[in-house]
């Protein structure tokens, strides 16, 4: 799969084990993001108050705030509600872990060992999503701007129009002025009898 480089995609990494989390960025070497590397759920939490992330990978068996608890509280928050969540958890552990992990919002769960290239071609769908999001916000965006420069635009000729109406119905409205007016406010100009 062919991933185009994504400008500001980053993957949030959280994993108690050290090793595990140098094995994950070395996964990714080579890929168009940045990652971000966390040792607990909690610091997952204060990283996404800061930052967003095109997808998070999440161990699901951690001490203190697991996975599960993690996961629970990024779907609660409207910022982070829609990032998706990869569980990665050590093989049959449980048979219902995945379905919690489900249940709390992820969008795939993944027993380690793990083969690296189809966990490189999950992250890089996800981070195809992240760019035509972000293709897609900068293009609202200029159509926000150029519908707010319209519509100052439209004030402006609304004032100018009521300045000529003004001005002529003190002088009189000779029939340039009326033909400018008209223009601006996009009405048809009468025609002389």
């Amino acid at each position: 799969m062919t991933v185009k480089p994504a400008r500001g995609a980053r993957v949030l990494l959280v994993d108690d084990r050290q090793e595990n989390l140098l094995a994950l960025e070395a996964i990714m070497q080579g890929m168009p993001v940045t990652t971000v590397a966390v040792n607990s759920g909690e610091e997952a939490l204060k990283k996404l108050l800061r930052e967003d992330f095109a997808v998070i990978l999440l161990d699901a068996q951690m001490p203190g705030m697991d996975g599960f608890e993690t996961a629970r509280h990024i779907k609660q928050r409207e910022k982070t509600r829609h990032t998706p969540i990869i569980f990665l958890t050590a093989a049959d552990r449980d048979s219902h872990l995945a379905m919690r992990g489900y249940s709390v919002g992820a969008v795939d769960y993944i027993t380690k060992p793990f083969d690296p290239w189809m966990l490189r071609t999950k992250i890089g769908v996800f981070i195809d999503l992240w760019d035509r999001g972000e293709q897609l916000r900068t293009t609202a965006s200029r159509a926000e701007d150029a519908v707010r420069r319209a519509e100052y635009a439209a004030e402006k000729l609304h004032q100018v129009a009521e300045r000529l109406d003004a001005y002529s119905s003190q002088q009189g409205r000779p029939a340039e002025l009326e033909s400018i007016r008209s223009e601006l406010i996009g009405e048809e100009t009468p025609t002389p009898n």
